[in-house]
């Protein structure tokens, strides 16, 4: 018996895949609502920080 087939006699199986589908369509929905309610200027000052000059490091 292959993998596919095993899985197929299992009852209730076929929820998973929407469950999944669904995890993914919420997480991917409030990724986006994130990006777009962020505080702009903040974003850009962290983009900037590994272009900034000033080495706070002590390598």
């Amino acid at each position: 018996m292959n993998f596919i087939n095993y899985l197929e006699s299992i009852t209730g199986i076929g929820i998973y895949p929407l469950l999944s589908f669904l995890i993914f369509f919420i997480f991917f929905i409030l990724l986006i609502v994130y990006v777009f309610k962020s505080n702009k200027k903040l974003l850009n000052e962290m983009s900037n920080i590994p272009l900034n000059d000033n080495d706070l490091s002590s390598n």
